[in-house]
């Protein structure tokens, strides 16, 4: 079993950062000069977004359905260092997950999670992608929720305990893997959320329950999509406050592209969509 210590130090880390996001100082690494989007093969607009606080949801009248343009990527263009169908040999571990974690995501009862090592982490561009992890004849499915910082090696998976579970007795600690990107079928939709914090002068926008991952979030300011830097917690930042409140367009490995109609800008609130990426 992997000590906790490294995901506490990670934790900790993460605290820092996101309290020196709150109050709006510069960090390193993270600013950037936003530039204008691309078209993709696929764009689909969604209609007006449902909005969840708690676990009462509203859902405004219909309206015109989505208008969506159908094309097959090649590939994927947009991934980063976790290429679909490209089959990856590491080790498996597991630590104690909740489903929180470097990715910012709430705790949660799925127990099938993993922290990704750093170099496929990719500054939080395997949050939220899934991955089927095989061990001696045995297979699972879980999502990436956390990071895995040293001595994680490049390839290796720290799954979620009960994830380790279902491939191997826990007392043999460490076994070997194969891991490769999959695009699970989903009933959930792509729901939006702003960071604490946020208003019309700084935001940072989060996706939530998107099948395969997001490489790319784009807002719409004065008629042109704007790209948002990522922060490595997982949240495009508008750090002048451009494009927060506008419509948002989400872009997916494979180049499928989503928009979103504009949102208030309601801290800590999950907006929920009509909208999900396909299936690969």
């Amino acid at each position: 079993m992997r000590r906790a210590a490294p995901h506490a130090l990670a934790v900790v880390a993460l605290l820092v950062a996101v309290l020196g996001v709150v109050v709006s100082r510069d960090r390193p690494g993270i600013a950037g000069t936003a530039v204008a989007g691309t078209s993709a093969p696929t764009v689909t607009t969604a209609t007006a977004p449902a909005t969840t606080t708690g676990s009462a949801t509203t859902t405004p009248p219909a309206t015109t359905p989505p208008t969506t343009t159908k094309a097959s990527p090649v590939g994927a263009p947009l991934a980063g260092r976790i290429q679909p169908g490209v089959v990856r040999t590491g080790v498996a571990t597991f630590y104690d997950s909740d489903g929180g974690g470097a990715c910012s995501y709430d705790p949660g009862p799925d127990p099938l999670t993993v922290a990704m090592n750093a170099a496929d982490y990719g500054n939080a561009a395997a949050c939220g992608a899934y991955v089927q992890v095989n061990a001696a004849g045995k297979s699972i499915t879980v999502k990436v929720t956390n990071l895995c910082p040293a001595p994680c090696k490049p390839g290796q998976l720290d799954l979620g305990a009960e994830a380790f579970a279902q491939l191997a007795p826990p007392v043999q600690g460490e076994i070997p893997v194969t891991w490769t990107l999959v695009s699970p079928p989903t009933r959930k939709s792509i729901a939006i959320r702003y960071k604490t914090g946020s208003s019309q002068w700084w935001c940072g926008i989060q996706v939530l329950d998107h099948r395969n991952p997001v490489a790319r979030l784009e807002v719409q300011v004065n008629g042109q999509w704007r790209q948002l830097p990522r922060a490595e917690y997982n949240y495009f930042l508008a750090e002048n406050g451009a494009g927060c409140g506008g419509s948002i367009a989400v872009t997916d490995i494979y180049g499928e592209r989503l928009v979103v109609p504009a949102l208030p800008v309601r801290a800590d609130i999950v907006q929920s969509t009509t909208l999900q990426f396909s299936a690969h």
